[in-house]
């Protein structure tokens, strides 16, 4: 049995589960360390020594290829990089086809995560409704998944094949309903989402860590964002 060597520090949010499905695309052992992040763990002293911004998802690799002590990773579109050039695996090398992955790739982590990650907030979360703000939010969403759907037209895959470009930007278009936005109008986006979605190692880090169903989330969560 191979001993793991890499520890992932997550919770079951769009964020945390793009790296539990590449590990699980890349079939390689790992340790899961639930982030509770109702109870705020992922500002507690000891987190924020592995990730200063006290966010997750937080990667340990303990066996770098350096050799040296045990190599940390923060941000999860750096983990994915990360990841792919250790394993050589789904992210091309190339300067063309790499480049195109992660151009991909900041266009999720800069336009579709930030716009929809508030979404998520004014529109599930905030304590008051301020319609102007969860229209605003949730209309450039849309518009973000308007680029995809374009992006999409003659390809299965963002850049033709499977990347970390599809896993990052699908575990937020998976989440489109929690944001109350529609893929109605969007055929490919909506196949290219059901594509991906009906791969063995994408349920399986879908299911990473196991989600905690609670009654007081919604209430932990608006007290959480007024501290």
């Amino acid at each position: 049995m191979t001993t793991a060597t890499l520890s992932l520090y997550t919770a079951p949010t769009p964020n945390g589960h793009k790296v539990s499905i590449l590990l699980e695309e890349l079939g390689v052992p790992y340790r899961v360390q639930a982030v509770n992040l109702m109870a705020g763990e992922q500002k507690r002293p000891e987190y924020l020594k592995l990730n200063p911004n006290g966010r997750i998802p937080t990667l340990v690799d303990h066996a770098p290829e350096d050799g040296g002590e045990p190599f940390v990773v923060f941000e999860s579109g750096a983990i994915l990089i990360y990841l792919a050039e250790k394993y050589g695996r789904f992210l091309p090398r190339d300067p063309r086809g790499r480049s195109t992955v992660i151009q991909w790739l900041m266009f999720q982590m800069g336009g579709i995560g930030p716009m929809q990650g508030q979404a998520n907030v004014f529109f599930r979360y905030w304590p008051e409704k301020y319609p102007p703000a969860i229209e605003r939010y949730q209309h450039e969403t849309r518009r973000l998944y308007e680029v995809l759907e374009r992006r999409l037209d003659g390809r299965t895959y963002l850049c033709d094949e499977y990347s970390i470009a599809d896993i990052a930007c699908f575990t937020w278009v998976n989440t489109h309903a929690w944001s109350g936005v529609s893929l109605d109008g969007l055929p490919r986006l909506a196949d290219w989402r059901a594509r991906i979605r009906e791969r063995p190692a994408v349920q399986r880090g879908l299911a990473v860590p196991p989600r905690i169903e609670a009654p007081e989330l919604v209430e932990a969560a608006q007290r959480m964002l007024m501290r």
